[in-house]
C-alpha cells in the first residue's frame, strides 16, 4: 500500500496539447491541473532514437491526484497524449508527502 495520500503527475507535451492532457486526466477522475509553458532541450540523438520530431515549445501539466487514481490517470494520459500521439507526451508521477489548502475530494 502506498504511504502517500497524493501523487503529483507531471506531463510534458508539445505546445497546444495541454487541453488533451486535462481532458484525459479528468476522464480518469482528476479534478484539474496547472499548465506551465516550457521549452524543450532534447538533442538530435533523442529524436533519432525515438523516431519522432521533437518540438522545442512544450507545455508542462501538473496534476495533483489521490494516490489511488494515479495509475488510471497515467494510463489515460498514455492513450490520449503519449509519445505515439501528436502531443508526443511523457508523464510520470512523484509522491507528495503533505498538502495544504485542499481536501481529498478537491484533488
Amino acid at each position: 500500500m502506498n504511504k502517500f495520500e497524493y501523487e503529483l503527475i507531471l506531463c510534458v507535451v508539445n505546445d497546444g496539447y495541454s487541453e488533451v492532457v486535462m481532458d484525459a486526466a479528468k476522464s480518469a477522475g482528476a479534478k484539474g491541473g496547472t499548465v506551465v509553458h516550457a521549452h524543450g532541450t532534447a538533442n538530435k540523438a533523442a529524436e533519432k532514437y525515438f523516431s519522432i520530431t521533437i518540438e522545442p515549445e512544450k507545455e508542462l501539466v501538473m496534476i495533483l491526484v489521490p494516490a489511488e487514481i494515479r495509475s488510471d490517470v497515467l494510463d489515460a494520459l498514455y492513450r490520449e497524449a503519449g509519445l505515439n500521439t501528436p502531443g508526443q507526451g511523457i508523464a510520470f508521477s512523484l509522491p507528495v508527502d503533505s498538502v495544504v489548502g485542499m481536501h481529498k475530494t478537491d484533488a
